[in-house]
């Protein structure tokens, strides 16, 4: 998929001023202390309770701290004795896994030593990430994740998350049913294998993108990790690489099409929503033909997302929105190339076409006349063989009898103000194409997106040195900050250049779908989303900054986004939650207090009667379920 790497080239200092200027405080109260909202089911306030003692109690990752559990809690629980009786902090421990960390000799033992941890203690292992977020974040997803995803049957030690195969649907919905209760998942995470990361198809590896994505929630928004379930549909794989292996734990068999495939996604869906109605379901890395056509499918029925689709097409839209600000330009006046109409770049016209459609009061179709899709053939016209999601932008064939399709034609011909390459075709977007963009608008935006970086349509230096400066630039990889004589008398200035990537954005989708309980994720939530990033865009107070905002606020970036969800949500009609505060204020806090943290809260015990089923370690505890219910019959 496009869009993929985290890092945001900024400054520290510029970020710094602008972070106190604009964001409200992201700092928690004591985990011991109570809000406002700590009556509320996914409060984060005050102690944990726990319903276990003993080994049951170190072997359960979420309440597990290990040696930072007090003496009193070793005492309290039946510790004394299981484990070493120095007492350590939060800080110290991360401190030692740091150093266990960096003693791994490369990025996929880094990737494994991670894993373990998370398998061990949820918090030790989420607080060190946050930490080292920009060490490792590419080590805990793209590209290193790809490594281990490509690798899953040769590293394999413990199962993590739901296997449903295309040769058992009818076990599909006892399967899914054996994870917990209707009030406890709240986010489900599900692939195909078909598209990993630009790796192709990885057959049940697949498994790994959905758990990632769902660190990635926790790490950005504080979705509750041991509220979550991550999927993976097993169709069999067309990776020969991995049928010839001796080793490969998936189907051994050719990847299933057609109706057979279509009713184990809808069986899937079907069952999750019946056992979980509560759960938004997230669609990830589904192959080219599947992608867009499930999701346009379930969209109208239920709360359901596709990161490839809509995630790219939604920090893409926000990265464009702050340019056209910072150049003082309207939406509704854009004129937009896209060069690569594949899943990626429909989807961010699908996004942009949708906040044109609803910023001038026109219909969908008439805001689609103002994008343009170049790709192998040419421009996409009405007699160029198209899929589903290409015809709302084919362009009347008779309008352009005559002229030339290429790139570079098409912008000399519609002057376009913003270009967009999502092709993976590297130095595209030449000096000619560049400078035919900067001719036709002053300050164009240029936001070549392929990655990885050997496939960039262009790099920052070229489009602002053919620029001269003008251009407002944005990227699918991290790139560093360009120096140019493009200030005042010809002063020096070093631009930074923003990495556009879904993860500012999708996790704060997620979110206030799940906190408002919203039935469908509607086009109105997604434009709202797009503009609380837009919103919180550096260079809207320097225009040498980033265009979007960066990793070091992504959680507060998070709850902007998951307030303007929220509020479309509750416009819409489709929020479920009662109570949502009407207050902006009150709303950030009563989000803030459902995001969960990394930090050790009291443990409070209880008895094992009358507990909850997370106070008894039973959340994605497979057959937990199964005591329950024999014991109910029993009695």
């Amino acid at each position: 998929m496009y869009l993929t790497r985290l890092f945001f080239r900024t400054s520290r200092r510029q970020y710094l001023n602008y972070n106190h200027a604009t964001f409200h405080t992201t700092s928690r109260m004591p985990a011991n202390a109570k809000s406002k909202f700590s009556h509320l089911p996914l409060s984060t306030s005050g102690p944990i309770e726990c319903a276990v003692t003993g080994t049951v109690l170190l072997n359960t990752p979420y309440f597990n701290r290990g040696s930072a559990h007090s003496a009193e809690e070793r005492r309290e629980f039946n510790l004394t004795g299981l484990i070493p009786p120095g007492i350590q902090t939060l800080e110290q421990q991360v401190e030692r896994a740091y150093q266990q960390y960096t003693s791994r000799h490369d990025d996929l033992a880094k990737n494994t030593f991670l894993t373990s941890l998370k398998e061990q203690n949820l918090v030790l292992y989420f607080k060190l990430l946050q930490d080292h977020m920009k060490e490792m974040f590419s080590v805990v997803y793209t590209p290193t994740e790809g490594d281990a995803i490509q690798n899953f049957s040769r590293l394999f030690r413990r199962p993590e998350g739901c296997f449903l195969n295309i040769n058992d649907i009818d076990r599909v919905s006892h399967d899914l049913a054996q994870w917990g209760k209707p009030e406890d998942i709240d986010y489900i995470v599900v692939s195909d294998g078909e598209e990993i990361l630009g790796i192709g198809d990885q057959g049940v590896g697949g498994i790994l993108i959905s758990v990632a994505k769902l660190v990635l929630t926790t790490l950005c928004a504080g979705i509750h990790p041991n509220r979550t379930l991550p999927v993976v549909l097993d169709c069999g794989t067309n990776n020969e690489k991995l049928l010839n292996d001796d080793l490969y734990l998936g189907l051994r068999q050719k990847r299933e099409r057609g109706e057979k495939y279509d009713k184990l996604v809808d069986t899937f869906v079907q069952s999750a929503r019946k056992l979980f109605p509560r759960a938004y379901i997230h669609f990830e890395d589904f192959g080219l033909t599947n992608a867009r056509r499930i999701l346009d499918h379930y969209r109208p029925e239920i709360p359901c997302f596709n990161d490839d689709v809509q995630g790219t097409g939604c920090v893409t839209l926000a990265a464009i929105m702050a340019g056209l600000h910072v150049s003082k330009q309207k939406l509704q006046d854009t004129k937009m190339v896209i060069f690569g109409a594949g899943t990626a770049g429909v989807g961010i016209a699908d996004q942009v076409r949708d906040a044109i459609a609803t910023e001038k009061g026109i219909s969908k179709e008439e805001a689609a006349k103002q994008i343009w899709l170049i790709d192998r053939p040419g421009l996409l016209t009405t007699k160029t063989d198209l899929d589903h999601g290409q015809q709302t932008y084919a362009k009347d064939e008779s309008e352009w009898d005559g002229k030339e399709r290429s790139l570079v034609s098409v912008i000399k011909e519609v002057k376009p103000n913003v270009l967009i390459g999502t092709s993976t075709v590297p130095k595209a977007f030449t000096e000619d194409v560049v400078k035919a963009m900067a001719k036709g608008t002053e300050r164009p935006v240029i936001l070549p997106l392929s990655n990885p970086t050997r496939l960039h349509e262009a790099v920052p230096e070229d489009i602002l040195k053919w620029t001269e400066g003008r251009a407002l630039v944005a990227t699918g990889s991290p790139f560093d900050p360009v120096k140019g004589p493009w200030g005042p008398d010809g002063k020096e200035v070093e631009i930074e250049v923003a990495e556009c990537n879904n993860s500012v954005v999708f996790p704060g989708i997620g979110l206030g779908a799940v906190l408002s309980r919203a039935s469908k994720v509607t086009d109105k939530m997604l434009v709202a989303a797009v503009r609380g990033v837009a919103d919180l865009s550096p260079a809207l107070k320097d225009d040498t900054a980033p265009l979007l905002p960066g990793v070091e606020d992504v959680r507060a970036v998070s709850v902007r986004v998951a307030r303007e969800v929220i509020l479309a949500a509750i416009e819409d009609g489709v929020a479920t939650e009662h109570d949502i505060p009407s207050d902006k204020h009150d709303l950030d806090d009563w989000i803030r207090e459902q995001m969960w943290d990394p930090v050790y809260r009291p443990l409070k015990r209880v008895e094992p009667a009358g507990a909850s089923r997370a106070a008894k370690a039973e959340l994605k505890v497979v057959g937990s379920l199964e005591k329950f219910e024999d014991k109910a019959a029993r009695e």
